[in-house]
């Protein structure tokens, strides 16, 4: 179990710089789309490079961040009917899913995409669109994005049955960083408990 847990602490990190990165592709989106408005009204022309840059950077954001995104829970889960549920039985539908459906899936894509991936880098397609782009790094988003969403799996599976073990911490808490009002509103509640406390008072003169 001590190796599955280097495995999982391993996937975690990778998945969390691969998550602080990929927020920069999304800015060079950005950056891309306003130059080609600024060109577009200046100069009265543009290509479709610039659209297809921007459908590249969008494919490689979502597809590289899944892992990340099911690192901090974030994927769009039923918590209606799910927190209503005992833990043990939410950990075992986890479980479930993790096994039975996120791995199975995760490997028919990559079954399935990689040599599409492979047939395009070594044929060189280029896009259909005048002006376009090759189309390789799109695709390649694919089997990277999937990869990194399988290995997370993975990693959330082996928390689940280090938890059901009893060795390990609850794997259905999200343990994401407080924003910045959550933790004014918490120091400001602590103020006014510590203020309101009789130890807070000053003392009296006998």
């Amino acid at each position: 179990m001590q190796a599955l847990r280097r495995f999982s602490r391993a996937v975690d990190w990778l998945n969390a710089q691969v998550g602080k990165y990929v927020i920069w592709l999304i800015f060079a989106a950005t950056v891309i789309s306003a130059l080609n408005a600024i060109v577009r009204k200046l100069f009265d022309t543009s290509s479709n490079a610039y659209l297809e840059a921007q459908w590249y950077l969008f494919a490689w954001s979502f597809l590289a961040a899944a892992g990340f995104t099911l690192l901090h829970r974030e994927h769009v889960r039923i918590d209606v009917v799910n927190s209503r549920l005992p833990k043990t039985v939410r950990v075992w539908i986890d479980i479930i899913g993790y096994a039975l459906f996120l791995t199975p899936m995760c490997l028919v894509v990559l079954y399935l995409g990689t040599p599409q991936v492979i047939d395009k880098l070594v044929s060189g397609e280029m896009s259909g669109n005048p002006g376009g782009l090759i189309r390789w790094p799109v695709w390649l988003a694919l089997p990277v994005g999937f990869t990194l969403l399988l290995l997370q799996g993975w990693s959330e599976l082996i928390k689940c049955i280090d938890f059901l073990r009893g060795s390990g911490p609850d794997p259905t808490e999200k343990h994401a960083a407080k924003s910045d009002e959550e933790a004014l509103i918490e120091d400001l509640r602590q103020h006014g408990t510590d203020s309101g406390s009789p130890s807070s008072a000053p003392a009296r003169a006998h």
